[in-house]
């Protein structure tokens, strides 16, 4: 795998604030490019990670993105029409179809035997979910426009750039739920 950044991006993060805000866990927004739609036999070619930060005043921003390569594994399939398409201690996975991205990074850290898997293994947040909550839409390029963001098509189905985005609608929404949840939580 390469990677756009070697350092490590939690490493100064005081998480204390955003750990109690999502009840211990750090939202990692994760976006995968596959060759596949199968976990067990399609090869992960790209993951981008954005690590969500919190300001002082409580409201939530994306924070660096990282950005992989990832050499498929021996055997895996590449299936034509996908590729046409694609052209930290504990986390919490927020994906746009976050299942998806999850059934990828679950299947690679079963097939590299790692020990600890940094993400829940079964909780996520949904931004297709969450988009057609807040903003009536639930395509990723539509409800980052409902948010009032700018959209690039040219730029789509890149991990990094759809990690980036989902980070934006994420955050934002996240943030319009800023006073419910303090209410929520007296």
């Amino acid at each position: 795998m390469s990677s756009s950044t070697e350092q490590n991006p939690l490493a100064d993060e005081d998480s204390s604030g955003i750990a109690k805000r999502f009840r211990g866990f750090l939202p990692v927004v994760v976006d995968v490019e596959t060759g596949g739609f199968v976990a067990a036999t399609d090869a992960l070619l790209e993951i981008a990670a954005v690590i969500i930060r919190l300001d002082d005043d409580g409201r939530v921003h994306p924070g660096e993105t990282i950005r992989y390569h990832v050499k498929p594994f021996a055997g895996a399939r590449l299936d034509p029409a996908s590729l046409e398409v694609t052209g930290i201690d504990r986390a919490i996975l927020v994906g746009h179809n976050a299942f998806f991205d999850l059934q990828f990074l679950n299947a690679v850290v079963e097939r590299t035997n790692i020990k600890r898997n940094p993400f829940h293994p079964f909780s996520s947040f949904d931004t297709v979910t969450l988009g057609g909550l807040a903003v009536g839409q639930t395509v990723l390029g539509r409800a980052v426009v409902a948010a009032g963001f700018e959209w690039d098509e040219s730029q789509a189905h890149s991990a990094a750039y759809d990690a980036e985005m989902t980070a934006l609608l994420f955050c934002e929404i996240v943030n319009r739920f800023k006073p419910i949840y303090e209410v929520a939580t007296r």
